[in-house]
This record gives C-alpha cells, structure tokens and sequence, in this order.
C-alpha cells in the first residue's frame, strides 16, 4: 500500500502554537466531564469507554492515511509497558478528581516536568545544571503549597496528582525511547487498541465485583458526556502530537501552563471552585518554574556546543 502524504510534517510554528492552544482547551474540558461523570459513573466504565474510543477513531485515522501498524519487538514490548502506564495514569487522573478540584488536581500533576527532568538525569544520564535542579526545588515547593490546603480538606487524595506525575512521568519516559521508531499517530492508535484489550475484558471479569468496578445502566446525558470524554482526550493528545510536527517542542511546549489556568477557569464555571490564596500562590510558583525549566531547555538547544581542541 502506497503511504499517504504527511501533510503536517510542514514547518509552520504559528500553527503549531494553534493546536497546542486546542489542546489546552480540550484537555481541561475532558477533566471536567470526567469529575462531572465520576459523581455517578464507576471510574472502569470510564475508563474502558473512553480508551475504546481512542482505539477506533486512531485505527479509523490510521486506516485512511496508509499508516504503518509494523513495530519491531522491541517497540512491541516498550508499547505494551507505554499502555499499562497509561491506563494506570488515566485511572488516577480519573480517581482524583472525584476528590480534588480540578485546578488543584492540575496544578499538583504538573510537577511532572520536574521528574521528568530528574529521571532523564538519573535513568537516561542527561545533565541538569545547577540552574534547573533549583528551579526543580522550587517547582515541588509551589506544589507543596498547592497540596497542603488541599490535603486539609480532602486528606489523603490529595496525594494522588502526585501519583500521576510519577505515572505519566515513566510514560513519557517509555515514549522518547521508542517515539523515533513508530509514527506519532500510529503509537496512538497502537496505545488505544492494546488498553482496549486490557480493559474490555476487565470490565466484563469486573462486572459482578463490587460497586466501585461494575457498570450501571446510563441515561442520555450520561452516554453522551462519556462520549464527549473520548473524543476530548482523543483529539486533544492529536492535537499535541500534530503541534510537535508544525513546531519544535520548545515553541509549544510553555504553553501546555495554559491548562492550569484554563482548568481554573472550568472548575470555576461547572463546579464554582476557585482555589485559596495559599494554593494559588503555590500554583504560580509551580508555572513559573516549569516555564523557566523549558526556557532554560530552550536556551540550552540554542547554544552551540563548545569545540574540542
């Protein structure tokens, strides 16, 4: 089969800075349907509904543009390990924000940036440099700032942001190893239809287990956000991927900050949530720091290396 022509491999930043803003819109808006639906909706049933989807309108996406579904074995086995994290990642996302707020529970998973930063050190052996291991030290401050009012209301689901950083920051971790080898869209839709195959037949094992994992009957309105929950998430992490195509990662990657307020401004307007000035603080301390992080990776990129003698 001959392979489509990949129009978004353009070199066009404005629109990649477009997407990204979609993103931003999108990825905040599936929360929020998320925390409304987990007030009546078991977390499986979500979760199973929502990678499904994912699963047929990538397969679908990959049909039409003669995408590749090849994987050499050791991608095969990277991408198994990529789906478990992400079932496990989406789970917890999902969990907590049955408890927290959903600026909270945004600002609190965005410590991410800064495991991410000590696991490529630690794992991968990347420098870190004096400079961006102390704006690490003030990113998990700010988020300390942010779980501590939380934890005074919630207790100990406030800790699950937390759990989140240290799941996605693996994934992220798992998709740079293979992320040159497989086609963007292709890992997607690959990542889709294997949590698809983990969950499906959890859910039907998990059907007559207890309450907090079988299904219940859904009216309407409950069928239709659920779908509204697979299509955000589906089409926001596209247009993530697609911004990475039109722009290079330290053009797009500051304005991922955008979901904190933007998801403030959603609990805000749905659940009438604002955050208190202790956490609000902390929320700005924490965007400030993972913005001068990606700064800081920006400048690094543009600085040509020192030549050897």
């Amino acid at each position: 089969m001959t392979r489509a022509p990949d129009i978004l491999a353009q070199d066009n930043p404005f629109l990649g800075i477009l997407l990204m803003l979609g993103f931003c819109l999108l990825a905040p808006l599936g929360d929020a349907i998320v925390k409304l639906l987990g007030e009546t909706v078991p977390l499986l049933e979500i979760l199973t509904i929502r990678f499904v989807i994912q699963a047929v309108v990538l397969a679908v996406l990959v049909g039409m543009t003669g995408r590749s579904w090849y994987m050499s074995r050791r991608v095969f086995w990277l991408a198994w390990l990529r789906a478990f994290l992400h079932i496990a990642g989406i789970a917890t996302v999902f969990a907590a924000l049955r408890y927290l707020p959903l600026a909270e529970a945004m600002a609190i998973a965005y410590v991410m940036p800064f495991l991410m930063l000590l696991l490529g050190h630690y794992v991968l052996g990347e420098e870190i440099g004096a400079r961006r291991a102390w704006a690490c030290a003030v990113g998990f401050v700010g988020t300390l700032m942010v779980v501590q009012p939380t934890f005074a209301d919630v207790g100990w689901p406030a800790l699950l942001p937390l759990a989140v950083a240290v799941i996605f920051a693996f994934f992220m971790l798992v998709t740079r190893q293979i992320a040159r080898e497989t086609d963007p869209i292709s890992m997607q839709a690959i990542n889709g239809v294997m949590a698809a195959l983990v969950l499906v037949p959890l859910s039907v094992l998990a059907e007559r287990a207890s309450a907090g994992l079988h299904y219940v009957a859904l009216d309407q309105t409950e069928i239709l956000l659920l779908a509204a929950v697979g299509i955000t998430g589906t089409v926001a992490h596209l247009l993530m991927t697609w911004s990475l195509r039109y722009a290079p990662s330290a053009t797009v990657a500051p304005m991922q900050y955008l979901e904190i307020p933007v998801a403030m401004f959603y609990g805000w307007l749905i659940f009438a949530d604002l955050p208190n000035g202790l956490a609000l603080f902390g929320i700005a301390v924490t965007m400030a720091a993972g913005l001068y992080i990606v700064m800081r990776e920006r400048s690094m990129a543009r600085t040509p290396p020192l030549e050897q003698p």
